[in-house]
């Protein structure tokens, strides 16, 4: 009858376990000093080696023949427990047997000796699972076991065991195995087997083991099995995985917004049977990578990547921001939990995050609107129109014709701003006559139409945060933009415009002035100026703002 590779490879002493050396060295000191203690507990995740070293160390107690590396595996009591002969050891699943019953059978039956072996052993796997009861009866046992008596306690979840019984273990925590220790130990099965394994296939499947040699060895025999060399193509169509090279696929997709490449990627995902939910853990992982990269000075401690995987990763990241970053990391958590509960709709639910990661806009977050509606706002205020108009069409617009004045207009229907202009400002004509419209080149020089800056205390918070000082001055002036999209900064007085240059200043104002308004200020971009008499330094709109008020309030009089 054929054997499962994982048994047939489990390791028969100490220096057989891979990747526990700081469990395995105080093991085999005790085994040589012959000192052990009369309970342990062995936590810690599948297939870390939890079971086989609790069956080496019931060889080790009862060896006749003890080596460095435990037990002899050559001695009758060896042997014996090898072959599941031996009736002193006993193994246990806490799984299926966790009632108070079973812990009572093992406490009635301690008090015998054992009948051919030096000491009895029990072995409880997922001793978690037992229930109060039986905790509340092992616990004295456990305490003060007769001489004879060794209790070996295995568990996945830890923090499900009282503490009176963790008290009275000696502990050991089995770590995730490295992989470079599962690579080693699978290209030596693949050897002794006779397998042609690739390094990189190797690697691939170490990754996907997540530290477990037990599904290490499995995934290696799963590949072995279409009797062809195991290569890193054959390791990802067997498992159902998509690797890192097709991870880096869709993040390119997602990068250029290539909708029909994205389509196409679940298409052949559904199409080849692989696992949605599978895909999307990767593609978290992936992501979780291009976060380190992003935000650690040595990555490389933290991943596991060959040469071409960190190139392509750094490519990728470099591109995206970290807000951008999380932003996806949030849609794909999201989705993932939607999989999860909706397992008809798995296909829908990923081809609509995958777009919704395309394009930010199509959020519909709280945070995400106000943004993207601040920034029309400040496009709108600098000019910049929200949808290109072409430059045909706007040659070819016949330019507005301008309004007759009535001669005696009544209050209801009068328009008092150029009444309003040419009494208080010299300048009346010229902007009496101007369009509303920003002014073309023509009417450049003639006179500067400033816009205020409707967001300017968002953006002096901005400086506020690497330039306190300056910021507070900032505060209290006054921001424009041109017509030809350069920002002037009005202050009250030149003390006022000196200290906000200080040192560091204006770049942090350039810096906020980009982010805010969504362009690249450069620093010829930014006019300080001392704020004079108000004059045309008005824009047109504030002029005619002003004017509607003080004739709203002249006619509110002579009511």
């Amino acid at each position: 009858m054929h054997q499962a590779l994982y048994r047939k490879w489990r390791p028969k002493n100490f220096d057989e376990v891979s990747g526990q050396d700081h469990i395995t060295s105080i093991l085999k000191y005790q085994c040589s000093a012959g000192k052990f203690s009369h309970a342990y507990l062995f936590c810690g995740s599948r297939g870390t080696g939890k079971t086989s070293c609790a069956k080496i160390l019931a060889k080790a107690v009862n060896c006749e023949h003890p080596t460095e590396a435990g037990p002899c595996g050559t001695c009758a009591a060896c042997r014996a427990i090898d072959a599941g002969s031996a009736t002193d050891v006993l193994e246990m699943d806490a799984a299926s047997n966790n009632g108070v019953d079973d812990i009572r059978d093992i406490r009635d039956e301690v008090i015998y000796a054992p009948s051919n072996l030096k000491y009895r052993v029990y072995i409880i796997d997922e001793v978690h699972m037992l229930s109060t009861s039986a905790f509340n009866a092992l616990l004295k046992t456990l305490e003060e076991p007769p001489e004879h008596v060794v209790f070996i306690l295995a568990t996945t979840e830890l923090q499900k065991l009282p503490a009176t019984i963790i008290s009275r273990c000696q502990r050991f925590d089995f770590r995730r195995i490295a992989t470079e220790d599962l690579t080693a130990r699978l290209h030596h099965i693949a050897r002794a087997e006779g397998f042609e394994l690739n390094p990189e296939a190797a690697r691939l499947i170490a990754r996907q083991a997540q530290g477990g040699m037990r599904d290490a060895v499995s995934l290696l025999e799963l590949c072995a099995g279409a009797r062809l060399p195991i290569t890193p193509e054959l390791v990802t169509t067997t498992i159902g995985i998509t690797g890192r090279d097709g991870m880096y696929r869709v993040l390119c997709a997602i990068e250029s917004r290539d909708y029909d490449a994205l389509f196409a990627i679940v298409e052949d995902m559904v199409s080849s049977s692989y696992a949605l939910a599978v895909f999307w853990q990767e593609l978290l992982g992936y992501y979780r990578d291009m976060l380190v990269t992003k935000t650690t000075s040595a990555p490389e401690r933290y991943l596991d990547l060959t040469d071409v995987e960190t190139r392509n990763l750094n490519e990728v990241a470099a591109r995206m921001t970290k807000e951008t970053m999380l932003f996806h990391l949030g849609l794909l958590e999201d989705a993932l939990f939607a999989m999860q509960r909706a397992y008809a709709v798995k296909r829908t639910v990923a081809e609509i995050t995958l777009v919704r990661m395309c394009d930010p806009a199509l959020d519909s977050s709280t945070e995400s609107i106000l943004a993207r509606l601040a920034r029309v706002e400040e496009q709108l205020v600098a000019g910049v129109p929200a949808i290109p108009t072409p430059t045909s069409v706007a040659q070819e617009a016949p330019a507005p014709a301008p309004e007759r004045t009535q001669p005696n207009p009544t209050p209801a229907t009068a328009v008092p701003a150029p009444t309003a202009l040419v009494q208080e400002t010299p300048a009346a004509p010229v902007v009496a006559t101007a369009p509303i419209t920003p002014p073309t080149s023509a009417t450049e020089g003639k006179q500067r139409v400033l816009r205020p800056i409707r967001v300017w205390a968002e953006i002096v918070d901005r400086v506020r945060v690497t330039s306190p000082m300056a910021a507070s001055f900032f505060g209290r002036s006054k921001a424009y933009t041109t017509e030809s999209g350069q920002i002037v900064i009005k202050f009250a007085s030149d003390f006022e415009r000196d200290m906000a240059r200080g040192e560091g200043a204006p770049e942090a104002l350039r810096a906020a002035l980009s982010v805010t308004l969504g362009r690249k200020i450069e620093a010829q971009d930014v006019i300080p100026e001392v704020e004079n008499e108000k004059a045309a330094e008005d824009s047109l709109i504030d002029l005619i703002l002003e004017a509607a008020e003080t004739s709203g309030a002249e006619n509110a009089d002579s009511e």
